[in-house]
């Protein structure tokens, strides 16, 4: 623990403080609208603890209090929750190993991953995201467990504009990140698939759709490499090059280059060696006694 203040500056933390903040505040329209909707104070700090997933807990508690079944309710957070997988897929290397794993995988969040992913040194990046997990692990129950509390004096929080601020802070993160073209072009593609799927399909698909954007970026990060590295070869002679009329270099083509360069040796060997002949010949023209 001490190594993450060691490793983070003070400007990074006071962003960590923020956005634990903003969770915080969401928290309390959290418990705030599940006291409303009739459930126990207790439950909105047990989900927040526990699941650690606002997306989801919303979902949850919204399904439930519209009269749906708790078994359907759990399975449409897991549909949500299931973006968890790419974000595992892209900060391996931060969750920690053996028992810390388990800590790392549970306090991950789109907060701490996205925050993580903005730093390029390992040791900051692996900081980052603890501080900020754990700032949320506290933040959101706490948020919850107070907004519970207070649900009976101020039943509706939409009024203040609570629910704006979440997507305000992960606006607030994901914007500096698509001045990269490649980004940008990713961001617009699984925008466009979940806005024009969300009309046909359940809560929590068009969110997995959007992540079609993922692809678009491998195939533009894919050309950009092969742009850079140019030439390649695959090992069998075959080249993006041009060897021959369908860029294919064959091993009669190395041998035909081996018998040229030895030819052209074997020539110069030869004319160095007609030297001495002509000496030698010239030298028998002499007469007896005669010497040049």
């Amino acid at each position: 623990m001490r190594s993450i203040w060691r490793t983070l500056d003070r400007e990074t933390l006071s962003g960590i403080a923020a956005v634990c903040l903003a969770v915080g505040v969401i928290g309390v329209s959290y418990g705030t609208t599940a006291v409303a909707a009739g459930f126990p104070v207790w439950l909105p700090v047990l989900l927040g603890t526990v699941v650690l997933a606002g997306g989801a807990e919303f979902l949850f508690i919204g399904i439930v209090a519209a009269g749906g079944s708790p078994i359907a309710a759990t399975l449409a957070g897991l549909l949500v929750n299931a973006r968890h997988l790419p974000y595992g897929l892209s900060v391996p290397d931060v969750v920690g190993t053996g028992w810390r794993r388990l800590i790392g995988v549970h306090v991950m969040n789109d907060e701490a991953v996205a925050m993580a992913l903005a730093e390029s040194a390992p040791d900051r990046r692996r900081a980052v995201y603890w501080a900020c997990g754990l700032g949320v692990l506290l933040a959101w129950p706490g948020g919850a467990a107070l907004g519970a509390l207070i649900g009976t004096v101020v039943p509706d929080t939409s009024v203040f504009g609570l629910d704006a601020v979440f997507p305000a802070v992960l606006l607030a993160l994901v914007v500096p990140a698509l001045r990269d073209r490649t980004t940008f072009g990713a961001v617009c593609v699984g925008t466009a698939v979940a806005v024009l799927s969300a009309p046909f399909l359940p809560a929590g698909l068009p969110v997995l759709l959007a992540l079609s954007g993922v692809l678009f970026a491998a195939i533009a990060l894919g050309r950009t490499a092969r742009d850079v590295h140019g030439p390649t070869s695959n090992g069998h002679g075959v080249v993006t090059d041009s060897f021959g009329a369908h860029g294919r270099r064959t091993a009669s083509d190395d041998r035909l280059s081996a018998t040229d360069a030895s030819g052209a040796t074997g020539d110069s060997v030869h004319d160095a060696g007609t030297v001495p002949d002509n000496t030698a010949r010239e030298s028998c023209d002499c007469g007896p006694g005669e010497s040049r």
